[in-house]
């Protein structure tokens, strides 16, 4: 795990989302080039990039990720040693409303990637962006590499083809290709068509006096919440391994979607119960009751382990969205 990352240039596709921000500033702190790709890079704000303060280190393209010469390219542009594969539909609740553009973005978005690796240059290293949603609802057993899936969501289907056709390419063709199966992981770069994100802003403005209520569907669902920024320290170790391995990345530790919401209302002063309403119009088609997950391997493989669990991930978030309220302030 020693490569040195001196003039090896790292690819990050969908570099404009919460993962492809933070990787990006942690590759440039390793002296790497990095360059990234987006839908359409001449129309993108890329906000995170610019709210990170790395925008100008940044060379960014377009990249229709479901269009192989697209996809081709760009490789051939800048010609990395390592993909990062970040792209793609990321809303499980999205991904009930429109299957097929989650189909489409992340399970042939990753099979073009693979090919035009195969096509270009094999020694390319590729990581791709998994999810723990693959395993579907484990009840209270934790989930770890050897764990079968079970796809709940549009979105956990297309990141369990996405994931096999990775593991397909390492074994048919020898590629170094691998996925970090990440489960929940937050950051004050989460857009708020994410629950988390979601609950955060309506907490701090509750508290600003807005009046409102908070809508929420199921309260009793459990997830393994972890920090974002440690998170692609983990994909980027995964690249420097000896040999490609696919390994779960969490924080090994459960809490209920009731806990995160109490956690957030109480880091603002107030108690959750008397904000909060559940609407059967939020619930999902399916979902999963319990996300648990065994990540022993990654710290053995990787020396990596998660070291913020929910309790501080979402005062961090709070902290964060009540500093950018006060920053917005009238003088």
């Amino acid at each position: 795990m020693n490569r040195s990352a001196a003039t090896r240039t790292a690819l990050i596709c969908g570099i404009s989302g919460q993962d492809g921000a933070y990787l990006a500033r942690f590759l440039l702190d390793q002296g790497y080039r990095v360059a990234g790709t987006t839908r359409d890079a001449q129309m993108s704000s890329l906000s995170n990039l610019v709210r990170l303060g790395i925008r100008d280190q940044i060379e960014v393209a377009s990249m229709a990720i479901n269009d192989f010469r697209s996809v081709l390219q760009v490789l051939a542009r800048f010609q990395p040693q390592e993909i990062y594969n970040l792209a793609g539909q990321s809303s499980v609740g999205l991904s009930f409303e429109q299957p097929v553009e989650t189909l489409d973005s992340i399970s042939v978005g990753t099979l073009n990637l693979l090919e035009g690796i195969r096509f270009l240059d094999r020694s390319i290293r590729f990581y791709n962006a998994g999810s723990g949603e693959c395993f579907g609802d484990t009840g209270a057993q934790a989930a770890d590499e050897n764990t079968p899936f079970r796809p709940r969501s549009p979105y956990a289907v297309a990141k369990a083809a996405a994931f096999w056709e990775v593991a397909n390419y390492r074994e048919a063709y020898g590629l170094y290709a691998c996925s970090g199966i990440l489960f929940n992981h937050e950051s004050p770069l989460r857009p708020e068509r994410f629950v988390t994100q979601k609950i955060v802003r309506a907490a701090c403005r509750i508290a600003a006096g807005s009046g409102e209520r908070l809508q929420l569907g199921n309260l009793d669902i459990h997830r393994d919440w972890g920090w974002a920024t440690e998170y692609v320290q983990a994909m980027q170790r995964m690249l420097q391994l000896d040999q490609p391995e696919d390994l779960v990345i969490a924080t090994g530790v459960t809490q209920s979607l009731q806990s995160f919401v109490a956690t957030a209302f109480a880091a603002v002063g107030l108690d959750w119960q008397a904000h909060v309403d559940t609407s059967p119009a939020l619930l999902r088609p399916t979902d999963l009751r319990y996300g648990c997950a065994n990540p022993a391997r990654a710290e053995q493989t990787l020396g990596w382990r998660a070291h913020t669990h929910m309790p501080e991930v979402v005062q961090r978030m709070v902290a964060a969205e009540q500093a950018s309220r006060d920053a917005h302030q009238p003088a």
